[in-house]
């Protein structure tokens, strides 16, 4: 029988993608010839997986542009290529993988990642915001097999266009606990914040939190549009000794820095129904890394952490109040047999099974 074929795509440059690495993993270890697509929209590192990768080229690295550029030859890539099932990631590559798998007539998957029409860089926006809506009205009411991250979000879906997502948390794989010592601050406690430094990341709070807190050091993993900001606003506070910014690490690296630090942070705002939904992989990741969180009283973040009890959650955010609940939490000491369980209960091993293979 003849090998089938899957194309993974995603407009992201792939070094950051935990949760398609995962996914597309599971149909090549399953048989398949597998390859997946990203941009070179950004800085760009050598990629090398045991399936095939591809970044296509990009003139417009961002903005309404750049995805108008990425789906066109996205489209004509998938086109042109032989394929039995495309996997579409969330809305901005729905255009062009839905409307090629119609003319191709094969296999459509469509994993949604977030609830795009809804995220701040979209949802202030009316113009803006009723492209993708528009986009997700085409698409969505005709996908039959669709997945995302949440409950929340697949109830959103089945509320406005009656179907049924899967419901596909992006938890890590099960791997043995190990401490780690990645910092060098001598022996300051590590908070650590990972991830897009973004609108509505709170990452502000957290850097004006350390103007009351000595016996730490707030570090931040990623790059994003309000980086420049978050740094100007360090300098303009003098904590340059309390916070450092370590820029963008590879998701195959990243497990040895989640596994240094004492404290793990997701504060959001509440701007827009995609991050009051929100159920990022962090949450997972300081879990198996027995790393307890402090992060904001959203709904499927809340029920995951008191169901699990590997943190804390809060709803307001004062610079003196957020440092006394920080300098609480990092004096608190661990119960490890609370996250062996927790990793027993939510690790890919199990997830993946949701998915159809």
């Amino acid at each position: 029988m003849e090998t089938k074929r899957i194309i993974f795509t995603v407009t992201n440059n792939l070094e950051s993608d935990q949760r398609v690495h995962k996914v597309a993993s599971y149909f090549h270890e399953n048989g398949w010839q597998v390859t997946v697509i990203g941009s070179n929209n950004r800085t760009c590192h050598p990629y090398k997986q045991a399936y095939n990768t591809k970044r296509l080229n990009v003139w417009f690295k961002k903005g309404p542009l750049f995805y108008a550029e990425f789906n066109l030859k996205l489209f004509f890539y998938l086109l042109f290529h032989k394929v039995d099932r495309i996997w579409g990631n969330d809305t901005d590559t729905a255009l062009a993988t839905y409307l090629s798998s119609k003319i191709k007539r094969c296999e459509y998957s469509l994993d949604l990642h977030e609830l795009f029409p809804e995220v701040p860089e979209v949802t202030n926006r009316a113009g803006v915001k009723r492209i993708w809506t528009a986009i997700e009205d085409w698409v969505l009411p005709n996908v039959t097999d669709g997945y995302t991250v949440c409950e929340s979000i697949a109830q959103y879906y089945k509320n406005k266009y009656n179907i049924t997502l899967k419901v596909l948390r992006n938890v890590p794989f099960l791997k043995e606990y190990k401490r780690e010592c990645k910092f060098n601050y001598t022996d300051k406690k590590i908070i650590l914040y990972q991830g897009a430094i973004n609108e509505g990341r709170g990452v502000d709070w957290l850097i004006k939190s350390m103007q009351h807190i000595d016996d730490a050091i707030f570090v931040i993993i990623g790059n994003g549009d309000k980086k420049e900001e978050m740094e100007d606003l360090v300098n303009s506070l003098h904590l340059n000794d309390k916070v450092k910014f370590i820029g963008h690490i590879p998701f195959y690296e990243l497990n040895s820095y989640t596994n240094s630090a004492d404290l793990g942070v997701c504060l959001l705002e509440e701007k827009g129904l995609s991050y009051y939904y929100a159920l990022p992989n962090r949450i997972f990741d300081f879990m198996h890394a027995h790393v307890p969180m402090l992060a904001t009283d959203f709904p499927e973040i809340s029920k995951i952490l008191k169901q699990e009890q590997t943190g804390y959650v809060i709803n307001h955010y004062e610079p003196e109040y957020l440092a006394s609940v920080i300098k609480n939490i990092l004096h608190q000491p661990i119960d490890h047999n609370i996250y062996y369980q927790a990793a027993e209960n939510n690790n890919w091993e199990k997830e993946r099974r949701i998915i159809k293979i």
